[in-house]
């Protein structure tokens, strides 16, 4: 095994075990319980400590615990879809992802700021995640059809500035530096999303 291939490994563990803590909680509250700390990590089968790694309090992670089942499943989401067309499909992912964020909207605040608090108190040093990456794979679902349409360095390049447009920054962007209505943010954002993903797909084209 390569030292990158474990990094990666040790990467993924952690990202599950964040899940696995994000679910547990998900599932007591949805029990009607009040958890504490003790109790989301019993659910969950790690040690208090191990919870306390990932989250630096239970008001964190209960706040984050609903939103984590919110976001739209990339499978569900085009079940039955026969779409191949790239703007298409990044478009029906982003609009699923707005509409979440929008209504979502005071426990995201909530979420960005704790964890924005823990990263100017200093990041982890075992490379725990501060946040969920939950767009993309919504991403990569939505451009899955057509991946065969970009070249490496183009698909890269396209997932990642999608990911710009895509969740709770840009909802705060829209909110609190323009002072847009949702109905204008999804407009425009759906117009930044084409652009984005025509000139993904003309520069790749160029490169063939």
């Amino acid at each position: 095994m390569t030292n990158e291939t474990a990094t990666d490994g040790r990467a993924n563990q952690r990202r599950r075990t964040r899940k696995d803590l994000l679910a547990a909680a998900a599932r007591l509250l949805k029990d009607g319980k009040s958890p504490d700390m003790d109790a989301v990590a019993a659910e969950a089968m790690v040690s208090r400590a191990t919870a306390y790694r990932y989250f630096p309090s239970i008001e964190s992670l209960l706040v984050e615990a609903p939103i984590d089942g919110a976001v739209p499943d990339p499978v569900q989401l085009f079940a039955g879809d026969e779409s191949t067309d790239p703007v298409e499909r990044v478009d029906r992912a982003e609009a699923a992802l707005h509409e979440m964020a929008f209504r979502n909207e005071p426990q995201l605040r909530l979420m960005l700021a704790a964890s924005l608090e823990r990263a100017a108190r200093g990041s982890p040093t075992d490379g725990i995640p501060l946040r969920q990456n939950r767009r993309t794979p919504l991403i990569e679902a939505a451009l899955a059809p057509a991946r065969d349409r970009f070249t490496p360095a183009a698909y890269r390049n396209l997932t990642a500035a999608l990911a710009m447009i895509f969740g709770t920054e840009s909802m705060i962007v829209f909110r609190d530096v323009l002072g847009v209505d949702e109905r204008t943010a999804r407009k425009v954002k759906r117009w930044a999303a084409r652009a984005l993903v025509e000139a993904a797909m003309k520069e790749s084209a160029a490169r063939r």
